[in-house]
């Protein structure tokens, strides 16, 4: 999740452990452990953009680096708020509930996070949140701000129900989301058994901002179907599905290449490759693109969020993060909000797919 969320949620599991304690500090401890665990990416300057991708939200997510932490934190954390007589259980508590909340809330996403490194590499991604939402957010923030004017131990009792207040309705989202991650997946995949289409697996996630508007991913091996739905659709509605195709051939030359190797780790297989003359493009096809209607009328030029130049015969990095060109966020939240109502016609134009390494957008098939 997003920076602002983490500090926001890293303050709430401040105020539950130690507010009681030391007061408002509890507040402003439990944000900058909160933010601790993404301090990984200070590391990136030594490392090249394979060992990046690896590196972040890997061993410092872990359940067993969490536990190491909150052990060696406990008693200096004590030492410092022996005045306030906090307890080297409770500061270890206070270290440990920040972490594991914070893992836990990154889980939600697309990206996923190493928990149980070294015992498995696997990441685990639960898909039901997008990277920023501030209907998970708001409630937070506003019960912290809140809370914190009542500054009286004897008015502890006041910010402890405020703060249930704040964190039951966050909770409440996140079970939202899976709810209607549920319901958005099994229209999916009835559009799918009516059609009679075979694939190996699907996937689904929320579009930006929102739990309302969904995206799935289909894998058919030799190519990959996204196609889009918003909870408000009616039933009997037919789901339009873009055809991307793999070209998983491309990237044989270099299967025993180690950035290839981490790509596909890293991407779970679900990718997508293109040629150019210095090598191949790849796309990650499950983090969604960037929609972008005005390159040419009646197109939509998709350009994918996470995709990578990777040139073999160069010297010193060979592998480069290619990001999309910048996108109208205003008229991108309008198509959204379109589209969440049913609009369609906001939403939908021919595809094609472009930012690719060296080449021209090259139109899709759809099903409809």
């Amino acid at each position: 999740m997003d920076s602002i969320t983490q500090a926001a949620l890293g303050a709430a599991i401040g105020e539950a452990t130690l507010g009681n304690k030391i007061g408002n500090r509890a507040i402003l401890w439990g944000a900058l452990f909160g933010s601790i665990p993404d301090l990984d990416i200070i590391f990136f300057p030594l490392l090249d953009n394979a060992q990046r991708i690896e590196f972040h939200r890997g061993a410092s997510h872990s359940l067993l680096f969490m536990v190491m932490v909150s052990l060696v934190l406990a008693k200096p954390l004590s030492k410092l708020w022996k005045t306030d007589k906090v307890s080297p259980l409770r500061a270890g508590v206070f270290v440990f509930l920040n972490y594991l909340t914070h893992v836990l809330i990154d889980c939600f996403t697309t990206y996923g996070t190493s928990v149980l490194w070294p015992f498995s590499n696997a990441r685990i991604g639960f898909n039901n949140l997008f990277i920023i939402d501030p209907l998970y957010t708001l409630p937070l923030l506003v019960s912290l701000i809140w809370l914190a004017f009542y500054r009286s131990k004897k008015q502890q009792s006041k910010r402890t129900r405020i703060l249930k207040w704040g964190l039951g309705l966050s909770s409440a989202y996140v079970i939202f989301s899976f709810a209607m991650k549920f319901y958005a997946s099994s229209a999916f995949n009835a559009d799918l058994e009516r059609r009679g289409i075979e694939f190996n697996r699907r996937m689904e996630s929320p579009t930006a901002f929102n739990t309302l508007l969904w995206r799935s991913v289909v894998d058919r091996d030799d190519a990959i179907w996204v196609g889009y739905r918003s909870v408000f659709d009616m039933p009997s509605k037919p789901i339009r599905w873009t055809v991307y195709p793999r070209q998983k051939e491309l990237v044989m030359p270099y299967r025993n290449e180690r950035e290839i190797q981490t790509l596909e780790w890293f991407s779970q297989d679900w990718w997508i490759a293109r040629p150019h003359t210095k090598g191949i493009w790849i796309a990650d096809m499950r983090f969604g693109e960037t929609r972008i209607y005005d390159e040419k009328p009646g197109m939509v030029d998709s350009r994918f969020v996470f995709s990578w130049s990777f040139e073999p015969k160069r010297k010193g990095e060979r592998l480069k993060n290619e990001r999309p060109l910048t996108r109208n966020a205003k008229d991108s939240l309008k198509r959204i909000a379109y589209r969440i109502v049913g609009n369609t016609e906001q939403w939908e134009a021919n595809p094609r797919l472009a930012g690719m390494t060296g080449a021209l957008p090259e139109f899709l098939r759809v099903v409809e």
